[in-house]
């Protein structure tokens, strides 16, 4: 946990090292200060307004279910008087609706006073989270120390050509994951942000809680926002059907925005995946590793990727072909059989 909160906070803290304080002679001190504080205040700031919010968010939606069920005789009107549906279609959503609507309460009750005790589990984690905490700040400040000495075990108990690639392997994959990680972060924070933002325009009940969940969600590339928008279209189905219908079209508007402007925009290429791979690398590394496989089951990927796209193209090279297995340029002529007028003695 130490070196993961030290990892993430690298890449701010190199950012005030290079672009700020790089006049001073302590700014690796005031860089590391600096990072800590803002971490403290983002903190602060969830624990402080946004927890509250949610809790309050959930306890409100299980108490207004009975106000929320006139919702569905008003909507069950609407079907059948001015629309002219089927009423026995119209009765049989409406059994549906009430079963999902159970299912829901029960579910949302259960998990209530989880969020009520959350503050005691918090609690009981001060120890490990102070651990971790020292460990890293330990961590960023001799990092270079830490760095140069790992290189010298590499190089004396290696070849040298052996520990410069395993070195070079190592930063490419260091480049791969601080891409990756720094650039989903900020994408679903934007995204989790402007739902916020339109949801309040549009006046969509619980904005704070879903837009939490939808840029929680947003990490996990692919699946991220299927596994937000559909307990949160479930959660509004109890509230509002009709909005419920307004945030699913919000919802298809900004992930059609995220992938095709701002996600490009953000990441750019920083795995080098075609989608068919990261569809895997998200399935495979979900199925063994949970939520954090998913998260970083795609930057993995892409360095195993990368090593076996190197192993392929030293091979095909030391065999003097290209991919399709034809002759490289230089090598025609080379290694070619013979025909069989040139295998002939006469």
């Amino acid at each position: 946990m130490g070196f993961s909160l030290a990892y993430l906070l690298n890449l701010p803290m190199r950012f005030f090292e290079r672009r700020v304080f790089y006049r001073l002679r302590a700014k690796r001190t005031l860089s590391i200060l600096t990072v800590y504080l803002l971490a403290a205040l983002l903190a602060a700031l969830l624990l402080g307004l946004v927890l509250p919010q949610l809790v309050q968010s959930v306890m409100a939606l299980v108490k207004n279910v009975q106000g929320y069920l006139h919702n569905l005789n008003d909507l069950a009107a609407l079907l059948t008087d001015k629309l002219h549906i089927d009423e026995a279609i119209v009765t049989q959503l409406g059994v549906t609706y009430r079963e999902l609507v159970q299912k829901m309460t029960v579910a949302i009750a259960s998990a209530a006073p989880s969020l009520l005790n959350l503050p005691v589990i918090i609690g009981s984690g001060v120890v490990a989270a102070l651990t971790a905490l020292i460990s890293s700040i330990y961590m960023l400040a001799g990092k270079d120390k830490l760095v140069f000495q790992l290189k010298k075990v590499l190089f004396a108990a290696l070849p040298t050509h052996k520990a410069r690639r395993l070195l070079s392997v190592a930063g490419h994959a260091n480049e791969v994951f601080a891409g990756f990680i720094t650039g989903k972060l900020i994408d679903s924070a934007i995204i989790g942000v402007l739902c916020f933002i339109f949801m309040l325009i549009f006046q969509i009940p619980l904005p704070l809680l879903i837009s939490v969940v939808i840029g929680i969600t947003n990490v996990i590339p692919f699946f991220g926002p299927f596994i937000g928008a559909i307990p949160s279209i479930m959660i509004l189905l109890i509230v509002n059907p009709w909005s419920a219908l307004w945030f699913t079209i919000l919802v298809i508007l900004l992930q059609q925005f995220d992938g095709n402007i701002l996600g490009p925009k953000i990441l750019g290429d920083s795995t080098g995946l075609s989608a068919i791979w990261v569809l895997v690398a998200i399935i495979v590394g979900g199925g063994l590793f949970g939520f954090t496989g998913m998260l970083l089951g795609v930057p993995t990927f892409a360095v195993l990727y990368s090593l076996s796209s190197d192993v392929v193209a030293a091979k095909l090279k030391e065999r003097g072909i290209d991919a399709a297995g034809n002759p490289l340029a230089g090598e025609a002529g080379q290694g070619e059989p013979q025909t069989e007028e040139e295998e002939s003695p006469c």
